[in-house]
């Protein structure tokens, strides 16, 4: 029996820090939440894992009715594949002989695979490379519908690009697939409800294009957890990848106003108490990234100001207070998950302050 084995059981109390813990019963809530809003709308949900990393949790969204996976990570897709997960979107663009060959292994073990492109040259090897290994791959065409980062042009380059696919007898044209992420920060509901509908509307223009010229685009795939509640339920949409916010953090929360409820913190020890106003833990950017999201201490009142270095977390506060003293445990909404939680390699789950569970997250799942 492995040394978090013995943990399941045990109250908080029991772990040592920093460690990542999830309040279990917030968040099933939140995933509950995903998950019911896409069958409300009628479309297919295929929960992103680029946060959680964890087959675990994976099957837990499976469960709840998820058709399948994303991952942002060909490493992701392997750990899930391994797990026996084997209805996977790798939505990033997979180039390289390196890359492809993992790529196609996967899909020589049995796993159905969608990937995304949005380059023809990429295209072509792609295409090479999979009728040379005997098999046929799905692709995702990327559109870019204002978020600037990858995607071809909607409308006509997405038509060129839909008919190399065609071209291609080892790919089959899955669909179209687009991340309206310049929306997710508006904060008046209406203006964000408009550009939410005019960004998803260009994607799913596009695959009309491609229909009137004969060519199938069965999925029309968007949606993150900023924009789901809007985009699953715009016509043309069959598919929404919304699956980081089932942790609830500040990110979603505060920036893309998202009525998430906090269920991922981080368990620190308070480690040193220099002054009356100032709080020292032993939890830095090391175990909580601050690019995305600042992480908010628990339970602790006149709170004035936090900073993080790399090995310590730092809380100044309004007024004098002997507590938190040393030795004393304080927790922290983690800021953004998508950058915290591939800092540590498990996950704790827990229920009325007693470790029910704990995942953990393959290090061969994190960057590659």
């Amino acid at each position: 029996m492995s040394a978090a084995s013995k943990l399941i059981g045990q109250p908080l109390s029991a772990l040592d820090t920093p460690a990542l813990v999830v309040e279990m019963p917030v968040m099933m809530r939140n995933l509950a939440r995903i998950a019911d809003a896409c069958r409300a709308a009628g479309v297919q949900w295929r929960p992103h894992c680029k946060t959680h990393k964890s087959p675990a949790i994976a099957l837990m969204q499976l469960s709840h009715g998820a058709c399948g996976i994303t991952c942002a990570k060909l490493a992701e897709a392997e750990v899930m594949v391994a797990a026996g997960i084997t209805d996977i979107l790798i939505a990033n663009q997979i180039v390289g002989p390196l890359k492809i060959a993992r790529l196609l292994a996967l899909r020589q073990a049995g796993a159905t695979l969608a990937v995304a492109v949005d380059n023809a040259g990429n295209v072509t090897d792609l295409a090479q490379a999979a009728a040379a290994a005997g098999v046929t791959l799905e692709v995702m065409i990327e559109v870019d519908t204002g978020t600037q980062r990858a995607g071809v042009e909607p409308g006509e380059p997405v038509l060129r690009l839909a008919r190399h696919i065609a071209d291609s007898p080892a790919l089959r044209l899955r669909g179209v697939m687009t991340w309206e992420g310049h929306t997710t920060r508006i904060a008046d509901a209406q203006q964000k409800r408009a550009a939410i509908t005019a960004a998803v509307a260009l994607l799913t223009d596009s695959a009309d294009l491609c229909r009137r010229h004969g060519i199938a685009v069965p999925e029309v795939s968007c949606g993150g957890t900023g924009t789901y509640r809007t985009a699953a339920t715009l016509p043309g949409v069959t598919e929404i990848q919304a699956g980081g916010g089932i942790f609830g953090d500040v990110h979603y929360r505060e920036l893309y106003h998202v009525p998430v409820e906090y269920a991922l913190t981080l368990l620190t020890t308070i480690t040193s108490r220099p002054t009356p106003t100032r709080i020292i833990c032993d939890a830095g950017k090391k175990a909580l990234s601050c690019d995305a999201g600042i992480p908010i201490p628990l339970e602790l009142p006149l709170v004035q100001s936090v900073g993080f270095s790399a090995e310590h977390g730092k809380v100044e506060l309004a007024a004098p207070s002997a507590l938190p003293a040393v030795g004393d445990r304080l927790r922290w909404v983690v800021g953004y998950g998508d950058t915290s939680v591939h800092l540590h390699d498990r996950i704790y789950g827990i229920q009325d302050g007693v470790i029910v569970t704990e995942w953990a997250i393959p290090s061969g799942s994190r960057l590659r």
